[in-house]
């Protein structure tokens, strides 16, 4: 038996708030995970240490579908993003242990890899057409095969995926909800100039994405699908609210653009209906919230029955421990599609030093043993966390709107 001996919550601000559980065993192996849920953090926090480390004492932390099922079926109060975060933080820490003891590198105990590396797609934004695309070539000239495009929309002061940076991209930037205004007319007449631009001046050997980030009725996305048709986007993610699972019905009508929805998820059953009838083609999922390794390979192996591919949510608010899990997780699944690779600060780079690399478009975990991620605390204990909100949006009339 691995006795879990002792389990803390580290919250540390590198220029973001990142949540990371440390998890301490009887023969002094530890393992840490990644709870970090954008705007929310405390509450995940708090659930941990109120809740989740007390039951984890005296565990063995070999039995890591034991305590997964302990914690998801024991709560009686299941899923919901705080409850999926903290669950993927002690799931996360606990492969993070088995590996390490197993002196492998985590992706050898979840089958070995399937592929030589991750192909992951970067950022690439600009208040014009113009300057996306200037910055896509340099994303281009770095040896990557995928580029997802925002670009400012002529009318509207702020949009969604545009920055001030050219490479880094915080969108949670206040201690109160800062707040922009949304115009779907003024978006939609923007897409596909960008689009047709980006395949001139570009090629057709880059894959290009896009993000509407939730901003569309049904039916206005399949209308920017179809628009976007002829210029080959390997997505559309985010069209529409996916409360209602069946609103991808009347998209999937109107438009054979790939869709991609999921980084809001946190459990299989938000996309059962999705997967099942193939009204989607990559769940976007991610370890920290969807309720760690254990249960993003449950979605996965349910999505590969259906012939949809995974494209799992990679921003900054995932901290390098999710990162590196995410990779091991993209290496040893069969039907990995592309990963999001948001590129973290130096700063934060250094209070998670890691062996995951990057080169000609992909990234590799590494041969490290366990994730291959670690915390150093006392750097982390020089930012303390600091209260930061995402964004609201509000239409023209004043109306609130889907962010």
């Amino acid at each position: 038996m691995l006795k879990i001996t002792a389990a803390r919550v580290i919250v540390t601000c590198p220029g973001r708030n990142f949540v990371t559980l440390k998890i301490e065993t009887s023969d002094g192996v530890y393992g840490i995970g990644d709870a970090t849920l954008n705007g929310r953090e405390l509450a995940v926090a708090s659930y941990l240490n109120d809740h989740v480390i007390p039951c984890l004492i005296g565990r063995d932390a070999h039995q890591i579908e034991d305590i997964w099922q302990y914690l998801y079926k024991g709560a009686y109060w299941r899923r919901g993003p705080v409850t999926m975060s903290a669950i993927a933080a002690v799931d996360m820490a606990l492969w993070d242990i088995k590996a390490k003891v197993a002196n492998l590198p985590l992706y050898q105990l979840l089958g070995g890899a399937c592929r030589t590396g991750v192909m992951v797609y970067g950022h690439a934004n600009g208040a014009s057409i113009e300057e996306t695309l200037d910055n896509a070539a340099v994303y281009a000239e770095q040896g990557y095969k995928a580029i997802r495009l925002q670009s400012g929309v002529p009318g509207l002061k702020t949009v969604y995926g545009v920055s001030k940076d050219r490479f880094f991209y915080e969108p949670a930037d206040a201690a109160l909800p800062s707040e922009s205004l949304w115009s779907t007319e003024k978006y939609l007449r923007s897409v596909p100039p960008l689009f047709e631009a980006a395949r001139e001046k570009l090629g057709w050997d880059i894959h290009l994405l896009h993000d509407v980030h939730h901003r569309l009725t049904p039916i206005e996305a399949g209308r920017l699908g179809k628009d976007i048709e002829p210029y080959r986007p390997f997505w559309m993610e985010d069209a529409t609210p996916a409360e209602n699972q069946a609103n991808f019905r009347l998209i999937r009508q109107h438009t054979t653009t790939p869709l991609a929805v999921g980084e809001v998820f946190n459990s299989i059953w938000d996309c059962k209906q999705l997967i099942e009838e193939q009204l989607i083609d990559y769940i976007r999922a991610t370890v920290v919230h969807a309720g760690g390794i254990t249960h993003l390979r449950r979605v996965a192996a349910f999505a590969d029955m259906h012939g949809v591919r995974t494209g799992c949510h990679g921003a900054t608010d995932l901290s390098p421990v999710c990162m590196a899990a995410a990779l091991h997780f993209d290496l040893s699944i069969p039907n990995f599609g592309i990963q999001e690779y948001m590129r973290h600060t130096a700063e934060t780079d250094a209070v998670f030093p890691h062996a995951y690399t990057f080169e000609d478009g992909m990234l590799h975990p590494g041969e490290a043993p366990g994730l291959g991620v670690d915390i150093d605390e006392d750097l982390a204990a020089k930012y303390p966390y600091s209260r930061a909100y995402l964004p609201v949006a509000r239409r023209e009339d004043g109306s609130m709107h889907d962010w």
